[in-house]
């Protein structure tokens, strides 16, 4: 098992460059299955959750080649249909939660589609019902077969139909989305996501010939089209890195510089940090932290206790509060941290508690954080990285330490963050892989 040695309490300086967005990638990989022209899509990251995504269109038999490091053209011209049955295809969909993306481009253009039960972070109960509803309200019939677990779907026609969405789930917008862009009639989705990564899978289908308005609202329109061409796409910067890289700096009173971050894309992701106390300025597109010996958290109007909680776009997204948790650790004041959607999130503040952090869990969702000041700096120990987000706050928790830490699992960390030790490295960590 690989790990990270990181000494920390050490402020950091330079400038960093956010990855291309993760999730917005899975939706914009799986659309290459939409049409047999060819797409080229920039700025995608070099992490495993894309990358097995990427090795699961060749599979399929997408003609992949990879222009530059962060460049790749795709075309679907030749879909082995059969690869959906192969144990291969199990082995490398069950491991990837992304993999359910590729359901419904497959069957908009070929009228069915197999997938195993996907794999993904050990947060909690993820269900797939909003996929599986949306595909049933246009037409398609599925059966899961609980001995060989693959969900197998019929659609030989989709038809456009009202489908109001039981939640407004990202990858659920998105896959149903997909799959009425080639339906037939019109199709309309209420309580549709809405986030920037689902505008922009939008955007780019409409470049393919697609039919969608109300884009970046929660009611969408999809007038179906016979056929969809080619494109090119440029991923938007991952939010979440941004995010975790303002919480990195406030931690460890660096000076950092954030470069081309698409700050109107953000929400209120920044105004967010800033209720923690955390200081930057916009400089054209790039956000400038300065050193900050302390931070202060903020109060609601009548003075109780400020809470931050995750909620669907344009709230604040669930994959920054374990950021603004181990943030909050070293602010002055105290915070209830809300974590609506997934009840394990939060079960790896034990490791913080271990460091010296105050932090009462008060449930499966809910966290009290009493802000240290930076009186009392937290020391490094060993841990283990239960997923992705939880994997980073206490990378940078261990940044912020005195002492030596020892971070294991770093497997869940590199799934979602591109050489995340090396451009650390370049601001002035001492962090090196065992």
């Amino acid at each position: 098992m690989n790990a990270f040695e990181i000494r920390g309490g050490k402020p950091l300086k330079g400038e960093i460059i956010p990855q291309g967005a993760k999730n917005e990638a899975l939706q914009i990989l799986s659309a290459v299955l939409l049409t047999n022209e060819k797409i080229t899509i920039s700025n995608i990251p070099d992490i495993k959750d894309v990358n097995k995504l990427i090795e699961l269109l060749g599979d399929l038999g997408v003609d992949v080649k990879r222009v530059s490091k962060d460049t790749y053209e795709f075309q679907a011209a030749n879909i082995n249909l059969d690869f959906f049955h192969s144990q291969t295809f199990k082995a490398k969909g069950g491991s990837l939660r992304g993999s359910i993306m590729i359901v419904g481009p497959l069957l908009a253009r070929f009228g069915k589609a197999a997938i195993p039960k996907p794999g993904g972070d050990k947060i909690g109960r993820r269900r797939l019902d909003t996929h599986f509803l949306g595909f049933e309200k246009l037409g398609a019939k599925f059966i899961y077969n609980a001995e060989t677990g693959f969900f197998n779907i019929d659609a030989t026609q989709l038809k456009g139909t009202f489908i109001l969405l039981d939640e407004a789930s990202v990858t659920g917008t998105a896959n149903i989305v997909m799959a009425a862009v080639l339906a037939q009639g019109k199709t309309t989705i209420y309580n549709a996501a809405c986030e920037p990564y689902l505008q922009q899978l939008c955007k780019m289908l409409n470049r393919m010939g697609a039919k969608i308005t109300g884009i970046g609202s929660n009611l969408l329109t999809i007038e179906g089209v016979k056929e969809l061409g080619g494109t090119a796409h440029r991923l938007l910067p991952d939010m979440i890195e941004i995010g975790s890289f303002i919480g990195l700096a406030a931690m460890t009173e660096s000076e950092i510089t954030i470069k081309n971050v698409c700050y109107n894309e953000l929400g209120i992701i920044p105004d967010t940090f800033r209720r923690l106390g955390i200081q930057f300025e916009l400089r054209g597109d790039d956000i400038y932290i300065p050193s900050q010996k302390s931070y202060e958290i903020d109060t609601f109007i009548d003075g109780s206790i400020l809470t931050v909680a995750d909620a669907p776009w344009p709230g604040f997204t669930p994959d920054l509060l374990s950021i603004m948790l181990v943030v909050a650790t070293q602010a002055k004041g105290s915070v209830l941290i809300h974590q609506k959607m997934f009840e394990s999130r939060l079960f790896f503040v034990d490791k913080l508690i271990d460091m010296g952090a105050q932090i009462i869990l008060c449930d499966p969702h809910r966290a009290t954080v009493i802000g240290l000041d930076k009186r009392y700096q937290l020391k490094g120990i060993e841990m283990t990285s239960p997923d992705i987000r939880a994997g980073v706050s206490l990378l940078i928790a261990a940044l912020s330490a005195s002492g030596r830490s020892t971070i294991y699992n770093i497997e869940q960390i590199e799934r979602g963050y591109q050489d995340i030790d090396t451009r650390l490295k370049a601001l002035g960590a001492d962090i090196r892989r065992l």
